[in-house]
């Protein structure tokens, strides 16, 4: 009998089970049939993030993204449906452009920054146009382009579906109110999904919005993209906001981290001199070493090097503001901000800087720069810090040549030595700074000018006269690698040409002359390949099989990435190599150190108290003597044979949290306020 039930029970369920699935069958047939354009919408989209991921950081196939970014596609989505079928195409087109914008943007910046934008920079979209050039050669590839298929295949679907009079027929049957609130409730369910999968170190970089990468790869595109809107309204607001909070981080950090004086044999080394600072546009480390046809491509900065002071493991640390973070953090030794630009977003603050401090000893201080005054913000920004003076195009300088981006390095530095010498002959002492521009990218303007050879030259016997011959192979003649090398000549010829004068005019007299590199040059790393592994005799790349064959890794391209800072004096020859890691907020304690001048709240340190440094960057990534830490991937590159303890690690990440944290605090809420008077 139990049996007999059993039996009846199982064909009873198989019904009901059979009529469910013919059920879902119906219903999906008839949302499939009645949804064509929002389907059509949600998944091109959601194959143009993925695909930006697979051709940024790679992981195109990752379960969570996906998640994240289709939940947000049908919770912007649901709102289409509260509007009429026959218009709703606007609606779900104008997302898509939006959404095609999008990833072409993020894919352009990741190729020149190796992060993704931020809306804040709008804010500084203007500069675009004077950029252009750079923006078409540098940044745009034909892989920034392959997202604009959603545009064409939407209006395909669009006229499709006209011919079949699929609008008037879906309005007729269409419940609009409710497809609108049952695609928000499986979007939101797909947010509460998501958010069940993260633990408190995915909240932690979400909410702090450093690690612009790590959040992409685990939140998606447009996760980031709408939190980074919210963390750019914030930035506006937040000064009202969480002060309590981040006075608390201040005083706690300071408490533990102030900065004491400490002497060593470098102390007051120059104190009173004259300081001649030159900000040495995209200028690498590895340029020094390059050379062709036995030729060096910058045989004054090596001259330099060799006579002064030179720092040969220093990084700059900028971000989204490029040169404009790196004069930051120069002056302040501060990190630049987490959510758009300090020159920008938050410049009218009571930094304790560089400037201010030399002003403080007497200083009359000026910057010079060939470009507009405008740009980056300069000409208020410098006022906020402490300058006297900022001399610029067009009030101060005569576009008598122009290479590139506008004036001639050569020329600027030509009209800069009156105006140094008219300063040093109406101060006591000053600190001028001179910021450099022909050598920014796209470099490709040099090419009209420089005579520098970047071609590989050999001899060989030719085979039909028997006599040596001298040949030449392209090696980086025509490729953008090489223009940066000629770029980066002119740039040291002009340099040297500019020291020379400054001796005739006897403006080098008890003077220091510090030249730092801003930032890298940008280039990809296909063209470092060439440049490694470059085979002469068969004008070709050596295989990865190569003894000789050098990687160009994530790793690698990061060391690579390093600047030259270097600190000169005619009157005192130091010749001393620093091989310790520095970072640019490292540069203002040591030069204060051997200036007289000290600043306690310092995120960086003199270099010559330390045996190790840490370098923090603000992607999150960290770098020490030992190691480079790859916050995204929670990975590290060892840089010496010998263990690196997970203690010493977890120790160097706490303190990368603590100095970006407290930095961001310091910026938004303006706490170095009256800080300099009280020193």
């Amino acid at each position: 009998m139990q049996d007999i039930l059993k039996k009846i029970d199982l064909e009873k369920l198989k019904k009901i089970t059979l009529k469910q699935i013919k059920l879902f069958r119906k219903n999906s047939k008839k949302y499939l049939q009645t949804n064509i354009l929002f389907s059509a919408f949600v998944i091109s989209s959601l194959i143009n993030v993925t695909l930006l991921r697979a051709l940024t950081i790679g992981n195109s196939f990752a379960i969570y993204p996906i998640i994240a970014d289709l939940a947000i596609l049908l919770i912007i989505g649901s709102f289409g449906y509260y509007i009429k079928a026959p218009h709703q195409f606007k609606y779900f087109f104008s997302l898509a452009i939006v959404v095609t914008a999008l990833t072409i943007v993020n894919s352009m910046y990741y190729t020149n920054y190796l992060s993704f934008s931020s809306v804040s920079l709008f804010a500084t979209s203007s500069q675009i146009v004077d950029v252009a050039d750079a923006v078409v050669q540098n940044v745009m590839r034909p892989k920034d382009f392959v997202f604009l298929w959603q545009i064409p295949m939407l209006i395909y679907v669009n006229q499709l579906l006209k011919k079949r009079d699929y609008y008037n027929k879906v309005y007729k049957i269409e419940k609009r109110v409710t497809r609108a609130v049952n695609t928000l409730i499986v979007g939101v369910v797909l947010v509460g999904l998501f958010i069940s999968t993260l633990n408190a170190v995915d909240i932690s970089r979400f909410s702090k919005q450093w690690n612009r990468e790590y959040i992409v790869l685990r939140f998606g595109i447009l996760t980031y993209q709408v939190n980074d809107v919210y963390a750019t309204l914030r930035s506006k607001i937040s000064p009202f906001f969480g002060y309590d909070s981040s006075s608390k981080l201040f005083r706690e950090f300071y408490e533990e981290n102030l900065k004491e004086p400490k002497k060593n044999k470098y102390t007051n080394i120059f104190e009173g001199k004259n300081i001649i600072l030159i900000h040495a546009e995209s200028i690498q480390t590895f340029t020094l070493d390059a050379k062709f046809n036995n030729q060096y491509v910058t045989p004054t900065l090596r001259k330099l090097s060799q006579e002064g002071l030179y720092f040969s493991n220093f990084y700059s640390q900028e971000g989204v503001g490029t040169s404009s973070d790196t004069e930051f953090t120069l002056s302040t030794s501060l990190m630049p901000s987490s959510s758009g630009t300090v020159f920008v977003n938050y410049f009218n603050r009571d930094y304790i800087t560089m400037e201010k401090q030399l002003k403080g000893k007497g200083y009359y201080v000026a910057s010079m720069h060939g470009n507009n005054g405008s740009f980056w913000n300069r000409k208020v920004v410098h006022q906020y810090f402490g300058y006297d003076r900022m001399f610029a195009f067009p009030d101060d300088y005569v576009l008598d040549e122009t290479i590139g981006l506008g004036l001639s390095d050569m020329s600027f530095f030509d009209q800069s030595i009156e105006k140094i010498k008219d300063i040093s002959q109406n101060n006591d002492k000053y600190m001028v700074k001179l910021i450099t521009l022909t050598n920014h990218t796209p470099f490709t303007d040099i090419e009209r000018i420089s005579n520098f050879e970047v071609d590989y030259k050999y001899e060989r016997i030719n085979e039909e006269t028997g006599e040596t011959e001298i040949v030449s192979a392209p090696y980086l003649e025509g490729t953008l690698m090489g223009s940066y090398m000629k770029s980066v000549n002119y740039a040291d010829f002009a340099l040297g040409q500019f020291l020379d004068k400054l001796e005739q005019e006897d403006l080098l007299d008890n003077t220091v002359v510090i030249i730092y590199g801003d930032h890298d040059a940008r280039i990809r790393r296909s063209e470092y390949l060439r440049y490694f592994n470059y085979d002469p005799y068969t004008d070709t790349i050596l295989p990865k099989e190569h003894e000789d064959y050098q990687a160009m890794d994530f790793y690698q391209y990061e060391l690579n990435r390093k600047v030259p800072l270097i600190i000169w004096s005619k009157d005192k020859k130091l010749r001393h190599e620093v091989k310790t890691v520095m970072g640019m907020y490292d540069v203002k304690p040591t030069i204060g150190n051997m200036f007289g001048f000290h600043n306690p709240y310092a995120l960086g340190n003199d270099i010559f108290n330390l045996k190790d440094n840490l370098i923090v960057f603000p992607s999150g990534n960290w770098l020490t003597n030992s190691i480079y830490y790859n916050t995204s991937k929670d990975e590290g590159f060892a840089l010496k044979q010998e263990v690196i303890s997970l203690e010493y690690i977890e120790e160097q990440k706490r303190k990368a949290e603590q100095i970006l944290g407290v930095s961001n605090a310091i910026i938004v809420h303006d706490l170095q306020k009256g800080l300099l008077n009280k020193e």
